[in-house]
This record gives C-alpha cells, sequence and structure tokens, in this order.
C-alpha cells in the first residue's frame, strides 16, 4: 500500500521529510500559517502542494480538504497546539475554544477519513489533568471509527542523538498498530557533530564546502547525498559571554563561574555544554544562545550552529533551512526530529504490507 500524505502544522518538514525516508510515504498536501516555514519545506519538497494559511478559515479549509480529495489523500500527519490543555480547560475538553486547532485536525479527519492519522504533541499531553484529556482525545478518535494506539516513543530510541519525548497517537481505520519498538545503538553529540568542530563565535557561511572527513557513520548518513554544507554559522556572542565561556571546562557548565558572573539564571543547565558522548538534551528554538541552556559546544567557545542543531534533531546535510537567525531556529526547534518520523513511518508500513 502506497500512502499519500496531508502534513498539517507541517512547519519546516521534519514530518514528512522523515516519513519520506520510507519509499511508500509521500506528502502530497502540506499546511502551514508561518509563510517562513512553508517556504523551507517548499524548497526542500518541491513536489508537494504547500499551502500558507490558517487552518480555522473557512476558505483555507475548503482548499486543503478539495487537494487533498483531488490527490488521493488516505493519510494525515500533524501536531496541533493544546493551548487549552489545563486543568481549567477540563469542563469544556475539545469543546475549549483554545482547543479549536486540536478539533481541525480531527474535523478534517472526519471529513477525509483517511486510512491512517498521526497525531503527535508534547509529552505532557497525556498526563495532564490526570489524563482525562487524553481520555477524551482517545475516545473522540474512538467515535470516529479509528483504531488507536498511544504513548510516549523517545527520539533517542531512533538513532536521533538527542532525548526528546514525545506523545504519539496512531490511528488507523482498519488495523491495530502498535507504537514503534528502539532499534540500534543511541547515537552522541559526537558521532553528531564532531566533524564540524571548527568555527569560533561569529564565524561561518550560509553556503561552504566541507572542511573535514567525516568521523562516524551518522556522519556519512547525514552527509549522503549533500554537496556543500548549509547553516553551519555560528552566533556573534558578546565578549562577556566569550570570557565565561572560556571558564567553563569541557563537557561542564556554570558550576564553574565565580557567582559574580553566574547571573540570573535559575536553571542549573544554563550555560551548560553539550557531552561529547551522550546524547543532547532537547533542543530548543533558543540553541543559538550561550545563556539560555546546555546549548553550547562541547568544548568551543560558542553555542551550536543551526546545521549542529539540525544533525541533532536528525536533518541530514541537504535538507537546508530558509529565513533569518530568528526564524531557522524556531524552524529547528519546532521540528520533528526525521529519524523518529521514518521509525513511525516503517512501523505503520510493516502492519500494511502484508
Amino acid at each position: 500500500m502506497k500512502f499519500k500524505i496531508l502534513d498539517l502544522f507541517c512547519g519546516a518538514g521534519g514530518f514528512s521529510w522523515g516519513v519520506h525516508k520510507n519509499r511508500n510515504f509521500t506528502t502530497v498536501i502540506a499546511l502551514d500559517y508561518n509563510a517562513r516555514a512553508a517556504d523551507t519545506f517548499k524548497r526542500n519538497m518541491p513536489a508537494a502542494t504547500v499551502i500558507v494559511g490558517d487552518i480555522t478559515f473557512p476558505d483555507v479549509k475548503r482548499r486543503v480538504v478539495a487537494e487533498s480529495k483531488s490527490q488521493g489523500v488516505n493519510m494525515i500527519i500533524g501536531g496541533p497546539p493544546c493551548q487549552g490543555f489545563s486543568l481549567k480547560g477540563k469542563k469544556l475538553g475539545l469543546a475549549d475554544p483554545r482547543n479549536f486547532l486540536f478539533r481541525e485536525y480531527l474535523n478534517i479527519v472526519d471529513e477525509l477519513q483517511p486510512e491512517v492519522f498521526i497525531i503527535e504533541n508534547v509529552k505532557a499531553l497525556l498526563s495532564t489533568s490526570a489524563g482525562w484529556f487524553k481520555q477524551e482525545i482517545v475516545n473522540t478518535i474512538a467515535e470516529m471509527g479509528y483504531f488507536v494506539e498511544y504513548g510516549v516513543i523517545n527520539a533517542s530510541d531512533f538513532g536521533v542523538p538527542q532525548a526528546r519525548e514525545r506523545a504519539i497517537f496512531i490511528c488507523s481505520r482498519s488495523r491495530h498498530i502498535t507504537l514503534p519498538r528502539p532499534v540500534g545503538k543511541q547515537t552522541t553529540v559526537r558521532d553528531a557533530i564532531s566533524d564540524l568542530a571548527y568555527l569560533n563565535s561569529g564565524e561561518g557561511d550560509e553556503t561552504q564546502t566541507y572542511r573535514t572527513e567525516p568521523q562516524s557513520d551518522y556522519q556519512k548518513t547525514m552527509r549522503d547525498g549533500s554537496i556543500e554544507l548549509y547553516n553551519h554559522v555560528a552566533s556573534k556572542h558578546k565578549p562577556i559571554a566569550i570570557e565565561k565561556l572560556k571558564l567553563i571546562p569541557p563537557e561542564k557548565g556554570k558550576e564553574f563561574l565565580p557567582p559574580e558572573m553566574v547571573g540570573r539564571q535559575k536553571f542549573k543547565t544554563t550555560w551548560g555544554r553539550l557531552v561529547w558522548d551522550e546524547q543532547s538534551p532537547t533542543i530548543d528554538t533558543r540553541f543559538d544562545a550561550a545563556s539560555t541552556g546546555r546549548n553550547n559546544h562541547p568544548e568551543l567557545h560558542r553555542s551550536i550552529t543551526p546545521r549542529e542543531a539540525a544533525r541533532i534533531q536528525s536533518f541530514d546535510d541537504s535538507f537546508r533551512f530558509f529565513g533569518s537567525k530568528v526564524y531557522i531556529r524556531q524552524q529547528i526547534g519546532n521540528a520533528v526530529p526525521p529519524l523518529m518520523a521514518k521509525a513511525i513511518a516503517d512501523q505503520i508500513y510493516s502492519f500494511y504490507k502484508s
């Protein structure tokens, strides 16, 4: 069976890029309200019809549904935001106006009746209000006539060099599909970015040639099909930030700073360096700031670059991000890790190929 996908809330395209690694899956329609993220999606996956718009607008929704029907969509993927999933919102649940994006997602599922759909979301969704919202979502999906399997999976169990836990719902009209199980050995920060350890603060170009040979199988995989290196540009830190980083030994953190240099940051991970032979913590949208978390290079005096963050998210080097620095870091930090998405696609296909 071949799957033709509608990717809702698609962002830069990590989810679609990952499922495409299984040749039985192709995203044909993608939607996001963020024009810059949609531009990155379109440039990397030009065969897809990419729609920029708000899913709550009737004309946008009509176009998405019409295009999906015309192109034979039989699978939907996406991670609808869930601002209203709090104790205060429990009374209304999916009828809470703050959860309109979740409702819109499920309404489109109900209209298109795909064979499969996947919901990806924050881990906390499953436990908020003692699991009440999770159960409401599960019940709603079941009422629509779908089998549903849900749980938390960690990207690090699927070759992603990052500890990133996400809630996943796999829903099928015809069969019960279990979540993918961990595969292979874990990938480390060293496996991911050791070949890129040559830029200092403020150095690098949006497009450049590789300076080193790959130093791990993961790096060889990430470089496959890429002639040039994109987005490997180091943040230009203030002199005081570089001075602080010089006081922090390789793989260590702010415990090596004198009290007067720590600042007002309360969290243990601020000013922290990544550890070579461990997984990275979750990449967020501020990975380019030296002070906001464990975002700094294991030994160089700078935060990680967008390309290093993309490697830690498991984007191939051939995937290029477009836009200004702030938009690129948002695209990378908000993305579904492609190798995690691939594992989900492989699992789904294993239940259909027979």
